[in-house]
C-alpha cells in the first residue's frame, strides 16, 4: 500500500541532502554571514562540531519579526523570481540550510540590524518557540548543538571528532582564500586554530597554508572578453604527492570541475609526473547568465554555457603563468644520441650512507653466508608489474640450495642503482633501492613493536610548519614517527622542531621525507591492512638509499647481508621485485656456446 511521507519524515530527507555533518553546516552558515556582508566572522565548534557548532559575524541581521520565517523551507531573502535564478549573485539562495539544519539539531539564532534591539529564537526537541527579544549584537549569531539528536542512524556514520574537524578547517580556509579581505576565526575546543585578519590573497595563502608559499607563487591575470581569471598557480616547489591544495572558485564560489583542473593539469604537463599535483588557486570571474549553480544543493556542482572556451582559457592562462619554468627546462642535444663527445655534468649524490650511519644499528652476526634461492628455469625478462610480481614469488617459493651462496667478495655497482655479484650458477642483480626498503620496512615494523630505531642527532634543528588540519593529521602520526628514529617536539600551534633523524636516513631531506611521509599517508592508508604497515611502508621508501646514490663495497657487501636477513628478502613492502637472476645457461645461450 502505497502511503504519503509525513512532513517530519520529509524535512529529515530533505535535510540530508544539505546537512551531512558538521563542516556541511559551517559552510551553510558562513555562506549566509558572507550573503549579509560580514566581514568578520567568528566559527566555534566542540569534539569536530559533534557538540557544538557557533557562527558569529557582523552582517546585516535579521529583524526580530523575520526570524520565525528564517526557518521555513523555501524562505530565503536572496531571490524572488526565475529570473534571479538564473543570475545568482549570491552564495546561498535555496532557502534551505537553516530549515535543514534545524530538523536535525536543536538551534538557537540571535540577531540584530546595527544597533536596533535584537530577537532570539530557540528550536528545541523539534519546536520552534516564541521570539523574545534580545540585546543588539550587530549582526547575527547562530548556535547549533546535539546534531543529529533525532536521527541517531546517521549519527553513527560520523567520523572521529579529529576528523570532522579537519573537515571544518578545510571548509573555512576555502572561503579564507576566497575573501581574504574579511576576518576570520576557527576556535576549536577552546584552543584558536587560526585568525586571518583583513589581508591581501599572496598574505591570506602564507597565514592560511604556508610561510613559505609566498616565495614560491606565480600569479595569474587573465583578462578574455567578459572573462576574466586571477589568482596563483605554484612553482615546482610546491608540487604534492597527494591532491588537496587544488582551489578554484567561481565568482568567489568554491567548485569542483574535473575538465577545468584538467585544463590547469595540461599546463603543468611538462612539468610534473602521473600522480603529482601542483598547487593553486584561482578565481572565475564569468557572467552570471553563462553558469547555472543551480545543480546540487551543496552547490560545488555547476554547470557552464561554454566549457570549452573556458578550458582553453584557463590552459592558456596557467601556461602564461609557467613561462618562466618552462622557458628553463633545458633541451637535451640529440647529437647525445649520435655517440659524439657530449657530456653531462650530473650533481654527485653520493653520501657516504653505510659510512655515516650510527653504529649502534645491531646486525645479525650470522649473516655472512645466507643463501639465495635458486629456480632451475631460466626466466624471461618481465615488464609488467603483475608478471614481476609472480616471478618474485616463485622465486621465493624455491627450496634453498645451500651449495647457491652470493659471492659478496666479487660484488660491483652499475649505473650506481645495481648492485652486481656471482653465485655458482650465474648471476644476480639486485636493485639496490628496494632492498634497503625493505631492511627499513621490516625495521621500522619491529620498531612499532619494541625497541626505537637508532638516531642521529642534528647539529642545527630544524623548525617546519604545517596548515592547520595537516598538523592535526600529523600529530596522530608523530608517536610513529619517534619510534623509527625522529625525535620531534611541539613547536607553537602548527610547527614541529626536528631534534634528531633516523640514522639510516641522509642529512638533508629531513623536511621533505616528514612532508612525504604525511602526504602519503592521508593519500593511501586505506590500501594498507594497518596504520603501523601503510607508515613503515611510507618512511623505508622515503628513507631508502635512491638510485644515483654511490656505495662503495663494504656497503654493498652489509646491504647484501642485511636483505638476506629479512623475512621477505624478495620482493619490497609495495610487491616489486628485489631481485633478479641469470643462469649460465642463459648467458651460454645469449652468446650462442652450445
Amino acid at each position: 500500500m502505497i502511503k504519503p511521507l509525513s512532513e517530519d519524515l520529509r524535512n529529515k530527507i530533505s535535510a540530508g541532502e544539505v546537512v551531512e555533518g558538521p563542516s556541511s553546516i559551517v559552510k551553510e552558515l558562513i555562506e549566509n554571514s558572507l550573503d549579509a556582508g560580514s566581514t568578520d566572522i567568528l566559527v566555534v565548534v566542540e569534539k569536530g562540531g559533534q557538540a557544538l557548532i557557533q557562527i558569529r559575524d557582523n552582517g546585516s541581521g535579521i529583524p526580530p519579526d523575520q526570524l520565525k520565517f528564517s526557518i521555513l523551507r523555501y524562505h530565503t531573502s536572496k531571490i524572488s523570481t526565475l529570473e534571479n535564478l538564473f543570475a545568482i549573485k549570491t552564495l546561498g539562495f535555496r532557502g534551505e540550510a537553516l530549515s535543514s539544519i534545524s530538523s536535525v539539531s536543536e538551534m538557537n539564532i540571535i540577531s540584530s540590524c546595527g544597533n536596533d534591539i535584537g530577537g532570539e529564537l530557540k528550536i528545541v526537541n523539534g519546536k520552534v518557540k516564541d521570539v523574545i527579544p534580545a540585546a543588539s549584537i550587530n549582526g547575527t549569531e547562530i548556535t547549533i548543538k546535539n546534531l543529529f539528536y533525532n536521527t541517531p542512524a546517521r549519527r553513527k556514520f560520523l567520523k572521529t571528532p579529529r576528523t570532522e574537524l579537519r573537515k571544518v578547517v578545510d571548509v573555512v580556509r576555502r572561503y579564507g582564500l576566497s575573501f581574504p579581505e574579511a576576518t576570520f576565526k576557527l576556535i576549536a575546543d577552546n584552543r584558536t586554530i587560526f585568525h586571518l585578519n583583513s589581508e591581501t590573497l599572496e598574505e591570506r595563502i602564507d597565514n592560511l597554508l604556508d610561510p613559505t608559499y609566498s616565495r614560491n607563487l606565480l600569479p595569474i591575470n587573465v583578462v578574455r572578453g567578459d572573462y576574466s581569471f586571477s589568482g596563483f598557480a605554484g612553482n615546482l616547489n610546491l608540487v604534492r604527492t597527494r591532491p588537496g591544495e587544488q582551489y578554484l572558485f567561481l565568482n568567489r564560489r568554491f567548485i569542483k570541475d574535473r575538465l577545468l583542473n584538467r585544463a590547469v593539469y595540461n599546463a603543468y604537463e611538462s612539468l610534473v609526473k602521473r600522480g603529482e599535483y601542483p598547487f593553486f588557486i584561482i578565481n572565475l570571474e564569468i557572467p552570471l547568465d553563462q553558469v547555472d549553480v543551480n545543480v546540487h544543493p551543496m552547490k560545488t556542482e555547476v554547470r557552464f554555457k561554454d566549457e570549452w572556451r573556458l578550458f582553453n582559457i584557463l590552459k592558456s592562462g596557467v601556461t602564461d603563468a609557467l613561462n618562466n619554468i618552462l622557458n628553463t627546462t633545458p633541451e637535451f642535444d640529440t647529437s647525445f644520441y649520435r655517440s659524439d663527445n657530449t657530456k653531462f655534468n650530473f650533481k654527485d649524490t653520493s653520501n657516504n650512507w653505510f659510512a655515516n650511519r650510527n653504529e649502534s644499528v645491531q646486525v645479525n652476526p650470522d649473516q655472512e653466508n645466507f643463501s639465495l634461492k635458486v629456480s632451475d628455469s631460466v626466466y624471461p625478462v618481465y615488464t609488467n608489474l603483475e608478471r614481476a610480481k609472480n616471478y618474485a614469488t616463485k622465486l621465493a617459493e624455491t627450496p634453498i640450495n645451500k651449495t647457491e651462496e652470493i659471492a659478496t667478495e666479487n660484488i660491483w655497482q652499475i649505473h650506481k642503482k645495481y648492485i652486481l655479484s656471482e653465485i655458482n650458477s650465474g648471476l644476480v642483480i639486485i636493485d639496490q633501492h628496494v632492498a634497503h626498503e625493505r631492511i627499513l620496512y621490516e625495521e621500522a615494523i619491529k620498531a612499532f613493536e619494541s625497541t626505537s630505531m637508532a638516531s642521529q642527532t642534528m647539529l642545527f634543528p630544524e623548525i617546519l610548519g604545517f596548515s592547520p588540519d595537516d598538523f592535526d593529521a600529523l600529530l596522530d602520526v608523530l608517536p610513529y614517527l619517534e619510534k623509527i628514529g625522529f625525535k620531534i617536539k611541539k613547536e607553537g600551534d602548527s610547527s614541529i622542531k626536528i631534534e634528531a633523524i633516523p640514522s639510516e636516513m641522509a642529512l638533508g631531506n629531513e623536511k621533505d621525507v616528514i612532508r612525504e611521509i604525511l602526504d602519503n599517508f592521508l593519500k593511501e592508508r586505506k590500501q594498507y591492512s594497518s596504520f603501523q604497515e601503510g607508515l613503515a611502508a611510507m618512511f623505508a621508501c622515503k628513507a631508502a638509499i635512491k638510485a644515483g646514490d654511490s656505495l662503495m663495497k663494504e656497503e654493498m657487501q652489509e646491504l647484501v647481508n642485511r636483505l638476506f636477513a629479512t623475512k621477505h628478502p624478495y620482493y619490497c613492502p609495495h610487491g616489486r621485485p628485489i631481485i633478479v637472476q641469470m643462469s649460465l645457461d642463459e648467458l651460454d645461450g645469449r652468446f650462442e656456446r652450445h
